[in-house]
């Protein structure tokens, strides 16, 4: 570990300690020191003076209290200077002088820094309750059930202080039919959030709709190239801008499910049992959403609308289907290994979708060591 995560980790310590203890917790040490320190000067060797940690009684405060906790053990601690040079009495003497100076300095220094800090964590939180809203916003969590399947879902931003990235899913209802999306932005983090908005915009627009799966996903084709060519930068290659994505419907009078993929990892189909593990690789992949203008039709002809195909799987009671993004697919150990999620997913594939999509996550997170180096998004969908 380096010396600038060392540091990292130390700080962001501190701030959940002086953030979760009482700050009558962080007066303690400086009062002491305020008291002991005067008094234990008188009985002291002349040569020996301790009031030069009077300091210390301040700086201790400012880390855990505000400017008015400050300033007060910092007037405390001029009088505790004052008075031990009263009884010594070398209070007129040009070294108490300049360490009565140098303290007076720093008290204001720090009541000042204290009161910057505070001034700026207070920004910080309300900027963070803004963006947490909006993000919330942009991607809405699943319902808990939807139709004839339960779901549950994790997500993981490549920016640690972001809650959404380049990943994203959603879903819907219309009667009879449930309709999950989830895709992954090309590219990651908050440079990647418009083109998710985007598309989950244009999802949601059309997902309601009683249309086939095919005119629901050529729907959200155009939106999505429209919404790229009109957000992109000048010069921009359109082409380097594209979203891979499942798009699914799960009927409820059926055992089925139909899969369209637009360049995305084929999901993963457990069976009732648990340990059976089949991958959905469709026979007709279509190409990435945003792309559709460099489809080409079985003559070669470029410029044409691509064809969308549902491929139909068997989804029958007490299977599971795990959709996930390339940031869980294609995550690595330190060895350079790709994490092996099939093989994982049958160890969880008993327990609840709720407990299993947590726990995949938890071992994505140890098998790669902590590093966040995708986005990263789970839905599993269990048929009761």
């Amino acid at each position: 570990m380096s010396a600038a995560m060392i540091a990292t980790s130390l700080v962001e310590t501190l701030r959940e300690r002086r953030r979760s203890a009482p700050g009558r917790l962080w007066l303690v040490v400086p009062l002491l020191l305020v008291v002991t320190i005067p008094v234990a000067d008188v009985f002291l060797p002349p040569d020996i003076h301790l009031a030069h940690l009077l300091v210390v009684a301040v700086a201790v405060t400012a880390v855990g209290t505000g400017p008015r906790a400050t300033g007060l053990i910092g007037l405390l601690a001029v009088l505790a200077l004052v008075l031990a040079g009263l009884e010594r009495r070398t209070l007129v003497t040009e070294s108490v002088l300049v360490e009565l100076a140098a303290l007076l300095a720093v008290c204001v220094f720090f009541v000042l820094f204290t009161r910057m800090r505070d001034r700026r964590e207070r920004e910080l939180v309300r900027a963070r309750s803004v963006s947490d809203a909006a993000q919330s916003v942009v991607l809405r969590p699943l319902p808990h059930r939807a139709g004839p399947v339960t779901l549950a879902s994790r997500y993981r931003s490549a920016e640690a202080d972001a809650t959404i990235g380049g990943d994203l899913y959603a879903a819907a209802r219309i009667p009879g039919v449930t309709r999950l999306l989830i895709g992954d932005v090309r590219g990651k983090g908050l440079p990647s959030i418009s083109d998710t908005a985007i598309v989950l915009g244009a999802f949601r627009a059309a997902a309601h709709r009683r249309i086939p799966l095919p005119e629901l996903v050529a729907y959200i084709e155009d939106a999505v190239r429209w919404g790229l060519a009109e957000f992109s930068e000048p010069g921009e290659d359109a082409a380097e801008r594209f979203v891979t994505a499942a798009v699914i419907d799960i009927p409820d009078d059926e055992p089925v499910m139909h899969l369209i993929s637009c360049g995305h990892p084929p999901p993963l189909l457990l069976g009732h049992c648990g340990k059976k593990v089949r991958s959905l690789t469709v026979p007709e992949p279509s190409p990435p959403l945003g792309l559709g203008a460099w489809a080409v039709d079985s003559n070669g002809a470029d410029g044409v609308r691509p064809c969308y195909v549902p491929a139909t799987f068997p989804f029958e009671h007490g299977d599971r289907l795990v959709l996930y993004t390339d940031g869980i697919s294609e995550a690595r150990n330190a060895e350079g290994d790709f994490y092996p999620l099939a093989e994982r997913a049958t160890v969880w594939a008993d327990e609840v979708p709720g407990s299993m999509v947590e726990r995949l996550a938890a071992d994505v997170g140890a098998y790669t060591g902590g590093r966040r180096d995708d986005d990263m998004a789970m839905i599993v969908v269990q048929r009761d």
